[in-house]
């Protein structure tokens, strides 16, 4: 589920989706706005399998863990090291 196995394909891997996440989150943004923007960007990869929302939400869930992202005022941060 974190990582890709044989019968979970690299993009639907929660790293390879919060990776995806960072790429976007260069600037403070709303969640909604990241998954629209996720879903775009996925759309012009021409990937075939669609991203469900829990899915992006577990991969949220794993950048929080690993203190990737932040959540201030409403929007999220890409956490400074």
């Amino acid at each position: 589920m974190i990582l890709p196995t044989k019968r979970l394909p690299e993009d639907r891997a929660l790293l390879a989706i919060g990776a995806d996440i960072l790429l976007i989150a260069a600037r403070p943004k709303t969640v909604s706005r990241l998954w629209d923007e996720i879903k775009q960007l996925r759309a012009s990869r021409n990937i075939a399998a669609p991203l469900p929302f829990d899915w992006f939400v577990l991969s949220l869930s794993l950048l929080f863990a690993l203190g990737a992202v932040q959540l201030r005022d409403g929007r999220l941060y890409k956490a400074r090291r």
